[in-house]
């Protein structure tokens, strides 16, 4: 039994049948972001280990089909097992061994890219300090509550477990949280006086003033998915209260365009005050503590903080193409006694802690047009040395190669002309 697995793992057979499959899950995948959307199509079948399900054309096959981690695997699995087995170490197959390690290498550190790397972002305006990133595609239901006179206890709930619906406990809540329903898309609309309205969505927060309606879930790329979920709170004593939960209301983002949306509609008096009510923290008192819950993008916090001083925005004369986008900002660590100005523009990123910041957008705050506002993309990747090295150690395999041959060619056209004057 080992020996046929050993031959199936090291055969040709399983190369090309697994090349085979890449081929087929890139054109599968490509295909399904026009319906399922650039991320999800992504997530569903590059970055997962087994696809149940395809999306042709609008239409949803049950094919089954191993995803892009499961095929990546198997293929350094049979390239350094057939390396083992097939290649032996001599002068002659340096250059061999050089371009194989290179290769399991770039295979490899793709792997590690896509399991371990992480993307989020950074948005504020000038003389704002941000010790946190935020994900633009994932939320989750937060719980606020103080810590101590200057710092502040989170506890999250992530979306996926919203998703599932159902009774969340934490030990940190003296509560739980009974998920009612849950929408990955949503809109909110205002409860007008003096209008026919159907019953509040829930006994306590903002649902007294605005409702929300679910909504498909869009595939677009110029489009966001905006959840809200109808949640339920329960003591030692009995129910809470219901609140909603959206993301419409702790998303900057998507506060910023709703704002706008709204002046267009109402004007913006009447906006202000509905937008002020929108906005109005939803919070719950249980034990003597005074928790607020939000719905918000998730947050990654970071042990120092970047302060934006100054915002850099040309573009060239008649067009709206970037010219210069700068951010000039200010690190502060504590933990290393840090305090250092530095520029982050296109093309020159920083690199700190771990972590990579490139100029992303820039535009004016909605409040404050004079002050400047930059959102940096922020990048942690483990794993973005290997296809530097596995580059340099793939060429230098082939230039060995090409030069050892090249070398014993010269070699024998000297011995045959020799031979040949003799």
């Amino acid at each position: 039994m080992i020996d046929r697995l050993w031959k199936i793992l090291t055969s040709l057979r399983l190369t090309v049948t697994l090349l085979g499959f890449g081929i087929l899950l890139v054109f599968v995948g490509t295909v399904a972001q026009a319906d399922e959307g650039l991320y999800t199509a992504q997530l569903r079948y590059f970055k997962h280990w087994y696809v149940f399900g395809i999306t042709m054309f609008g239409k949803h096959l049950p094919v089954p089909l191993p995803g892009g981690y499961l095929i990546g695997s198997l293929l350094v699995l049979n390239l350094v097992l057939t390396y083992i087995k097939r290649f032996k170490f001599n002068t002659r197959t340096i250059g061999i061994h050089l371009t194989h390690i290179g290769i399991i290498l770039l295979l490899v550190g793709q792997l590690v890219t896509d399991i371990f790397s992480r993307e989020s972002q950074m948005r504020f305006v000038e003389g704002e300090s941000r010790s946190y990133s935020d994900n633009p595609m994932d939320y989750e239901l937060v719980f606020l509550t103080d810590a101590d006179a200057q710092n502040q206890k989170v506890v999250a709930i992530p979306e996926a477990r919203l998703a599932r619906e159902g009774e969340v406990r934490h030990a940190e809540l003296p509560f739980a949280v009974r998920v009612k329903s849950y929408w990955r898309n949503s809109e909110p609309a205002f409860r007008a006086p003096m209008q026919q309205n159907d019953p509040p969505q829930a006994s306590q927060g903002i649902s007294k003033n605005f409702d929300f309606r679910k909504s498909p879930v869009t595939a677009k790329m110029e489009e966001k998915n905006v959840p809200t979920a109808l949640i339920e709170l329960t003591g030692p004593s009995g129910s809470l209260g219901t609140w909603i939960a959206s993301g419409w209301n702790a998303d900057e983002v998507m506060l910023t365009a709703l704002r706008r949306g709204w002046e267009r509609q109402f004007g913006a008096q009447l906006a202000g005050k509905v937008f002020s009510q929108f906005t109005e923290p939803q919070t719950v008192e249980v034990g003597g503590k005074k928790y607020t819950l939000a719905l918000r993008p998730e947050r990654y916090y970071l042990p120092y903080s970047i302060t934006l001083l100054k915002t850099t925005h040309e573009i060239y004369r008649g067009t709206d193409i970037p010219k210069n986008f700068q951010s000039r900002v200010r690190i502060e660590n504590p933990r290393t006694s840090e305090n250092r100005e530095t520029d982050i523009y296109m093309n020159n990123p920083l690199r700190y802690e771990g972590l990579t910041y490139y100029q992303y957008q820039m535009g004016r705050d909605e409040i404050d047009a004079a002050r400047g506002t930059s959102t940096l993309q922020v990048v942690r990747n483990p794993g973005w040395l290997t296809p530097y090295a596995g580059c340099v150690i793939v060429a230098a395999g082939l230039v060995f190669q090409f030069l050892l041959h090249l070398v014993g060619f010269i070699n024998k056209r000297k011995a045959g002309a020799v031979k040949a004057a003799a």
